[in-house]
């Protein structure tokens, strides 16, 4: 249909963009619903492909839960199927979409009017477009690519710290289960020692003071066993849970979590090389690049603003068509991004120290953790190393009893000192080999399999 007279219809290509427009805007997003139940699996299985990791030592191997899993086989599977790191790592998503989102370019600003005088009607069109965000993008892509490598670092950190966890869990419920024949065994003969007091007490050959501290001591020991029971529940659940499993899922442990101990050379040499290995503090370096990248991006944000357009429209009072360019610039005389500059300039100077304090803390706790392990080797040797003594010993008090040449008290005391010298020669080895873990954990050195 024909413009009638005096009437201005704006151009088809403000319509055609207009159109555009209006069907972006109803772009929608699916809803997505929560989960209603627990998503723990039923038996241990390796469900995460072992690219989605970079942590150290861990490489597609063979599972087989029920043969048995060693150390290293629980670290991958906590790994893989923690829940809390399968969480973690859509974060990495986040930070990729947010680099692709800091290397677009603005988009451009339409402007249109409409108007009419008594003689004629007018319009005018504009298309703006805002040159700053051109001048920034490299220091903003930048900033975003090493905050995506830091988010990556971050996750690697979270994954070390679940390897720790699950390395010393290990080690705990395996020192639970050969504990518990032993604390049995000894409330087994203290309570024998027990009836035959009382017995004796009953014919008048014993006191009730002596009745009493053998009572004292079985109560001690079942109260040991049952707090024993404790610890291993609460370990193999929290074990279960480390590895995203159900809390019924029954796992079978076999070998024995015993790295080599680091000699003063090499955890001199790792010590020294830990700032280029673990990734907390690699995750903290990134992210003082990024805070630089940042303040680039705000010292470039300095210079004037630019925003240029074409423009194209009709006089009301005329009825002259124009066409002509605009150039708009915004005056740093109040503003000038002053205190942008100087966020950026605190936050590159805190995370600069925060680095400092972590690595001085790292040092600290590396050097402490590595006596520990010294100590209780040493500890451990020489228990060990006193303990066929004491089984010779009690197995000689066990063959005399059963003649009769030597009396239930001194049996059952020289047999119960034997179990308790095993019992803490157990609860020493688990503690030293929680400390190895943790030792590998500070110096970010590869998690070890069984030999």
């Amino acid at each position: 249909m024909a413009a009638a007279r005096g009437e201005v219809v704006p151009p088809r290509s403000v319509w055609a963009l207009l159109s555009l427009l209006f069907l972006t805007a109803c772009a929608m997003v699916a809803p997505l619903p929560l989960a209603s139940s627990a998503d723990l699996a039923p038996a241990a299985s390796v469900t995460v492909p072992l690219t989605r990791t970079d942590l150290p030592s861990l490489s597609r191997r063979a599972i087989h839960p029920e043969r048995g899993v060693d150390e290293l086989d629980v670290v991958t599977l906590a790994v893989l199927g923690n829940p809390d790191l399968k969480a973690a790592r859509l974060r990495a998503g986040v930070a990729q979409a947010q680099l692709v989102q800091a290397g677009l370019i603005p988009d451009p600003t339409f402007d249109a009017s409409l108007g009419r005088s008594s003689s004629h009607t007018g319009y005018a069109v504009g298309l703006n477009e805002d040159l700053q965000p051109l001048f920034t993008r490299d220091a903003r892509v930048a900033a975003a690519r090493a905050h995506v490598s830091a988010v990556h670092l971050e996750i690697l950190w979270d994954e070390w710290q679940v390897a720790e966890r699950a390395s010393e869990l290990f080690s705990v419920a395996q020192a639970d289960d050969a504990l518990a024949p032993i604390l049995k065994s000894q409330s087994a003969l203290l309570e024998e020692r027990y009836r035959v007091a009382q017995a004796a007490l009953a014919r008048g050959n014993a006191t009730m003071s002596a009745v009493s501290s053998e009572l004292v001591a079985l109560a001690d020991v079942q109260d040991r066993l049952r707090r024993l029971d404790l610890d291993a529940n609460r370990a193999r659940h929290e074990l279960n849970a480390l590895l995203g499993l159900a809390p019924e899922a029954k796992l079978m442990l076999r070998g024995e979590a015993t790295p080599p101990l680091l000699v003063r050379p090499a955890f001199a040499s790792a010590l020294a090389t830990m700032p280029k290995r673990r990734p907390d503090l690699l995750a903290l370096e990134a992210g003082y690049r990024s805070s630089e990248a940042r303040l680039r991006e705000a010292i470039l944000g300095e210079f004037p603003p630019l925003t240029v357009g074409v423009e194209q429209g009709r006089s009301t009072e005329e009825g002259v068509s124009s066409v002509g360019l605009s150039l708009n610039v915004t005056l740093p005389f109040f503003n000038g991004n002053r205190g942008a500059v100087a966020i950026g300039e605190a936050t590159r100077a805190a995370l600069r120290q925060e680095y400092q304090a972590r690595l001085d803390q790292s040092e600290s706790d590396a050097d402490r953790v590595w006596h520990a392990t010294r100590i209780l080797s040493r500890e451990l040797a020489t228990l060990n190393a006193r303990l066929p003594a004491l089984q010779s010993a009690a197995d000689a008090a066990k063959q005399a009893f059963a003649k009769g040449t030597l009396d239930i008290d001194s049996y059952t005391s020289l047999t119960t000192y034997a179990l308790t010298e095993q019992a803490d020669a157990i609860r020493l080895a688990a503690s030293l080999a929680a400390a190895q873990a943790s030792l590998r954990m500070l110096l970010g050195l590869p998690f070890e399999g069984p030999p």
